[in-house]
Formats: structure tokens, C-alpha cells, sequence
């Protein structure tokens, strides 16, 4: 018996008359099939597809700020509670596992009440907890706090992926995902600056309260949204039309099993070796390279310009190469500057400011193809069930790798623990034998 999902059955590529009807629920998109400039992605957006797309680059790149307060403010909160790095790794790592709970939950709501409404539930919860974790008066209630902060920042992603993915055509579905992704570096890139700010002007007892209450910010995306942005209409007809939509076990039976256990694989892998390297850099920079706070910003940003740069890169590639090569290619690439990075000798700073780039290049390029490949592996029903389901498992059995570091940091020191990073691009390149290629493929 075939393992392909029913929905997989056609021919990879999308034919002609398919590729020209994609923009039938998109309102009038303005792009046709000649149309390659640089933002062909763009213009084939109808205006309620721009306006989706508006409101998922900002909700995760505020998701991005929030999750980063804790990376950033990591040495201000260990001294604050005397923690050992096992304890400020277990931080990270509720985070994540209890992402993969509100990731899941939040699927199934997107196939249940709609996109839009699962997008501003995910951003009110994990913009209270963040805010939540500055009034935390011990180590225990800010474990907590972050723990439950996981709930609403596992669930956007995956949402607001669904969402432009449902607007978008299939022939620009891998670059306009991968710009969603870029949000990613742009919210990290502004939770540097403020923290540089923050930490600069106050004292770190201080400081890192004021990093988390800044986290509030995302309330003021929820009210864009809640007056602007709507679900793709023939998505929603479709969802409305089956029985089966938001059915947990539904992405476990016919046919999906299969491509729900090894994209949860693939997803674990890779978000296995970047949470390492999120997690663990800052300090990585500070305890062992001995770099101040502004010095560390000064590599974090070499770090997020080549993340950018990468999710633009990988998103344009995700398109002309395919979504499993595309993963391959910076799976092996992430895992030789993971190795490179860590073992670049004491002294040597200014060969290590200049790998930063490649390092934050290559393991965000790797992300800009999960939108639109976990997007097109589910039928609508379900969509958002898979996507949170395999997304979300990922981060949440990848949350170990962070805190695996942690434990071993004491010992192994914090850059000998980080080759643990290159071990997860490895899981992530074997799961893509188990998963079809979908470049092409019309949503259905």
C-alpha cells in the first residue's frame, strides 16, 4: 500500500492552468505567471492576502522579542538568583516543551475557529506571560511564567504560517513563507538593541525585569489584526465543508501517520540545533569570550544580519531548488559553522565576529521552507493540526538540547557543550527520506 497521502498523489509541479487559478481565493492578485521581479511574491498577494501577511510578519516578529528577553537578560537573572546553568537552561527549555502543548492546541483551534482568531488568542498569551515573568519575585515563579509563555509563543508561528500560505500561490509560496520567516530576525534584532539600552542605562537587578515588561508590546499587533486581517475565503469554505477538521487523530490515519511522525522528526532536528545556539550564544559570549554587553551585541549583530539575510535566501531557494534540498543544503551547512564557531581558538575574536554571519546565514536559510512544506503536506481540515502538531514537537522534544548544554556547560565549558547543535542538523536532514517533495503543489 502506498504511504503517499491521498492529498500528494498529483505530480509535483503544479500544471499551468492550476498555477494560473491559484489566486482565485486571493481577491484579485496582481502578479501573473511572467511576473519574476523581486517582488513577484508580493504583488501576487490580494490586498486582504497583504494585509494577512501584515499581521503574521508582526506577530512573530514580536514573538521573536518576547522569546529573546530571556536569552538576553540569562547572566543578569543567574546572578539575580544565584542559578548554575542548569537551572538557567531548564528556563529555555519549559519554554519550548510547553510549546509544543500550545502549538498543538493552537492548530487545532485554527482549524476549529478560524486563523485569524487562533492568531490573537497565541499573541495575548504569550505577550501576559512575558510581561508576567518582570514581576517574578523567585526562580520557581519565573520558571513558571516562562513555562506558560510557551503556550502562546509555540502557537503563533504555525498560525500565521497558515494563514499567507492559504493567500499565497504556489509558485511563490516558499519565498513569500520565507519573509514571514525573516520576522524572526527582525524581532531579535530589536530585542538587542532595547536590551543594550536597558542594560546599559540600569542596573541588571533592574534591567532585566524592564526587558521582560517591554514583552507588552504585541497588544498593539492584536488590534491591527482583530480590525484588518480575515482567513482566505476558499480555505475557510473548505475547512467549514469537512467533519473532520481540527481532529488530532485525523493527521495520524489516512495516509498522514507516516508524514506526521517524520516531519515532527525533521522539526526536532533543526529546531533541536537552533535553540541551542539562541539559548546559549549570549552567554557563550560573555563568560567565555569576555565580552561586555555592547561587545555582544556588536557579534549578535553580525549574527542577525545573516540571519535576515538567510530567511530571504532560503525562501528564494525553497522555490527554485525544492523544500527537501533546500534543507538539506543548510542542515550540512549549519552543522559545519556550529563546529567552526565553537572551536575557533581563545584570543581569536576577530575570526569568530567574522563567522557569525555565516553561522546566523546558515541556520536560519534552513527555517524559510517549514512554512510553506508543512503547509502544502496537509489538506485544509487539517492544516493547522499538522502544522502545530509537527512544528511545535519539534521545539518541544528540541527544548532538551538547550538544557542539555546547560548541564553539561559546568564541565564541558558552554562552547564544548554547543557541538550538541550540529548533532540535531544531522537528525533533521535523515528525517527527509520519510517526507514527499512538494514544490508546486496547490493547497487542498
Amino acid at each position: 500500500m502506498s504511504t503517499t497521502p491521498p492529498h500528494l498523489a498529483a505530480p509535483a509541479a503544479a500544471s499551468a492552468p492550476a498555477a494560473a487559478s491559484a489566486g482565485s481565493d486571493r481577491e484579485g492578485g496582481s502578479a501573473t505567471r511572467e511576473d519574476t521581479g523581486p517582488l513577484a511574491w508580493f504583488r501576487a498577494l490580494s490586498p486582504r492576502g497583504r494585509r494577512a501577511f501584515g499581521g503574521a510578519f508582526g506577530g512573530y516578529a514580536l514573538d521573536s522579542y518576547d522569546f529573546f528577553t530571556l536569552p538576553l537578560s540569562m547572566v543578569a537573572i543567574a546572578a539575580h538568583f544565584g542559578l548554575n546553568s542548569g537551572q538557567t537552561g531548564l528556563l529555555t527549555t519549559v519554554t519550548l516543551v510547553l510549546s509544543g502543548v500550545g502549538g498543538a492546541a493552537a492548530g487545532i483551534l485554527a482549524d476549529r475557529i478560524g486563523r485569524v482568531k487562533a492568531l490573537m488568542i497565541t499573541v495575548i498569551a504569550y505577550a501576559l506571560f512575558t510581561v508576567l515573568c518582570g514581576f517574578a519575585p523567585n526562580y520557581e515563579t519565573l520558571l513558571v511564567f516562562r513555562a506558560l509563555q510557551g503556550l502562546g509563543f509555540g502557537g503563533e508561528w504555525a498560525v500565521g504560517a497558515i494563514l499567507v500560505a492559504e493567500y499565497a500561490t504556489a509558485k511563490h509560496r516558499g519565498r513569500t513563507l520565507g519573509v514571514v520567516q525573516s520576522a524572526w530576525a527582525a524581532g531579535w534584532a530589536l530585542a538587542v538593541l532595547v536590551s543594550t539600552l536597558v542594560f546599559q542605562f540600569l542596573d541588571e537587578a533592574t534591567a532585566w525585569r524592564v526587558m521582560f515588561w517591554t514583552g507588552a508590546l504585541p497588544a498593539l499587533l492584536v488590534l491591527y489584526v482583530r480590525r484588518n486581517v480575515s482567513d482566505a475565503p476558499e480555505a475557510a469554505e473548505r475547512r467549514a465543508e469537512s467533519s473532520a477538521k481540527g481532529s488530532f487523530a485525523a493527521v495520524f490515519r489516512s495516509g498522514l501517520g507516516r508524514t506526521t511522525l517524520f516531519a515532527a522528526l525533521m522539526s526536532t532536528g533543526v529546531q533541536g540545533g537552533y535553540y541551542t545556539l539562541a539559548t546559549w550564544v549570549p552567554t557563550y559570549l560573555k563568560s567565555e569570550r569576555g565580552l561586555t554587553v555592547v561587545g555582544t551585541g556588536g557579534y549578535l549583530a553580525f549574527l542577525i544580519s545573516g540571519a535576515f539575510i538567510g530567511y530571504l535566501t532560503g525562501g528564494l531557494l525553497t522555490d527554485k531548488l525544492g523544500r527537501k534540498r533546500n534543507i538539506v543544503l543548510f542542515a550540512v551547512l549549519s552543522a559545519l559553522c556550529v563546529l567552526a564557531f565553537t572551536n575557533i581558538p581563545s584570543g581569536a575574536n576577530g575570526l569568530l565576529l567574522a563567522l557569525s554571519f555565516p553561522l546566523g546565514f546558515c541556520t536560519s536559510a534552513i527555517f524559510s521552507g517549514f512554512g510553506s512544506f508543512l503547509s502544502e503536506l496537509y489538506p485544509t481540515a487539517v492544516r493547522g493540526t499538522g502544522q502545530g502538531f509537527t512544528y511545535n514537537t519539534g521545539r518541544a522534544v528540541g527544548a532538551f538540547f538547550p538544557s542539555l548544554v546547560g548541564f553539561l556547560a559546568d564541565s564541558w565549558g558552554v562552547g564544548g557543550a554547543l557541538v550538541f547543535g550540529a548533532v540535531g542538523y544531522g537528525i533533521a536532514a535523515l528525517a527527509l527520506i520519510g517526507l514527499p517533495e512538494t514544490r508546486g503543489r496547490e493547497l487542498v
